[in-house]
């Protein structure tokens, strides 16, 4: 019985146990904003198109704020999400388990320090690189 898209990643999450089902959902939302800021809407909703895991980061780090504002540090907290780093290792679980693609050039390192969560989520921080 083959098993969909969705329930492969709830499967994997419970399985996986770091990080709750809504982070790797807050991640596509992410994923699909930082396509549009690199590509534009045209190029997002024609095809796949590559972002680098710091572009990545910067998405989350926009679509938080945009969202959560200041709570935006607690939310992705409570998700046991604590630094860029902990969006590689979502991406690369997805990765190794064939739900999400990479290119030769991508690496887990490409997520580490990207920004702190003490400066990108602090007072003023918004708009900020």
């Amino acid at each position: 019985m083959n098993r969909s898209p969705e329930q492969q990643l709830t499967e994997l999450v419970r399985s996986d146990g770091r990080y709750p089902l809504e982070a790797y959902a807050f991640l596509h939302e992410g994923l699909a904003r930082a396509v549009r800021q690199c590509h534009g809407d045209e190029a997002a909703a024609n095809r796949p198109r590559h972002v680098s895991g710091q572009q990545l980061c910067w998405s989350l780090r926009d679509e938080a704020v945009e969202r959560w504002g200041m709570l935006a540090r607690m939310v992705l907290g409570r998700w046991r999400i604590r630094a860029t780093l902990d969006f590689g290792q979502m991406v690369y679980l997805l990765v190794n388990n064939n739900l999400m693609q990479k290119t030769d050039d991508d690496s887990l390192e490409d997520f580490r320090d990207v920004y702190t969560f003490d400066d990108a989520f602090s007072p003023g921080a918004a708009g900020t690189r």
